[in-house]
């Protein structure tokens, strides 16, 4: 009889046994597999010619995910990052207001606040413009045809118009909701009236340096994932003591002037707007992004013909015609 009573208890024990065993192999095959997957990576690394082919790579296969995207989540994407880039401008405005006026302490502090929208746009993965003068860019220039500059034409046009249309709305709301004191207003409004200081060439050379930084900005992302946010704060603030003009950023404070009947639209649209857009993309694309493709393709041309590197290349034929 004690041997039947213990039978049950031995079978549920035997049966636990079998449960922990399966969930064993289980764990053992998932981390086998994601031994695998990181073997795969660093094989692929170890692959290409040089450190900075690796960072090309990813961003361009990131550039092709963008291409690829729906136009409507682009739109949406797009829209939440301009309402976003308005923080900078919120920020900025709301230091400004507190800071000891014509100081240049406060010049430095309240700019920290410029910052604060890249931050938010680029941890939150939103579409911002000056972004895709580069992630957009590499894979047109690694593979030039008409399909894909169709492609980064639609998402060039289609994220800049989102971002602009999201500035817009930030500041007709900041204007017209009792969101911040009068105090604070009065230096949004004295905020844009400074960018507008420039003429439309300084708006244009100033535009090339920024279209670079955050070009240079994008182009280390991929290398620093622990630290994004400090050197996204490094290079953004740079960016704001420079008083370097980012068409996005900008926008928010000079469509608060247009909103305030102190700026017209043909000023935004010509003084500002296509001067500072055109150096953005001069910066961000025809000098940092062009370049640089223009690296790692020379070194792609190089392993190509079976070796590791131009000096090794070089080497190896010196020695041929030595022969």
């Amino acid at each position: 009889m004690g041997s039947d009573n213990n039978a049950p208890s031995n079978q549920a024990s035997d049966e636990q046994q079998q449960a922990s065993a399966e969930a064993q192999a289980r764990d053992e095959q998932e981390k086998a597999l994601e031994d695998q997957n990181e073997g795969s990576e660093a094989l692929d690394t170890k692959n290409l010619p040089s450190q900075a082919a690796a960072v090309h790579e990813r961003l361009r296969i990131d550039g092709e995910k963008e291409l690829e995207r729906d136009t409507f989540a682009l739109m949406w994407s797009a829209i939440a990052a301009g309402i976003s880039m308005s923080a900078s401008m919120m920020a900025k405005g709301v230091l400004h207001t507190h800071l000891p006026p014509d100081s240049g302490v406060s010049f430095l502090i309240e700019n920290l606040g410029y910052t604060l929208g890249f931050i938010i746009v680029i941890l939150a993965r939103q579409q911002l413009f000056t972004e895709n003068t580069v992630t957009a860019v590499l894979p047109a220039m690694s593979h030039p045809n008409l399909r894909n500059l169709i492609c980064l034409l639609r998402l060039w046009g289609v994220v800049l118009l989102g971002n602009i249309v999201g500035a817009g709305l930030a500041a007709f709301t900041f204007l017209h909701l009792p969101m911040f004191t009068p105090e604070v207003s009065k230096s949004f409004v004295t905020i844009g009236e400074h960018v507008m200081e420039n003429s439309a060439f300084e708006m244009f050379a100033k535009g090339i340096v920024a279209g670079w930084l955050i070009a240079t900005l994008v182009w280390v992302m991929p290398s620093v994932e622990q630290a994004k946010v400090w050197i996204i704060l490094i290079v953004t603030y740079f960016v704001a003591i420079g008083e370097f003009t980012h068409i996005i950023v900008g926008s928010s404070e000079v469509l608060y002037l247009v909103f305030d009947g102190k700026a017209t639209w043909g000023d935004f649209l010509f003084h500002f707007g296509l001067p500072t857009l055109a150096g953005n993309i001069m910066g961000g694309t025809f000098i940092f992004a062009l370049i640089s493709h223009a690296q790692i393709r020379n070194d792609m041309d190089v392993q190509r013909q079976g070796k590791r590197g131009a000096w090794l290349y070089k080497q190896r034929v010196n020695g041929k015609r030595s022969k």
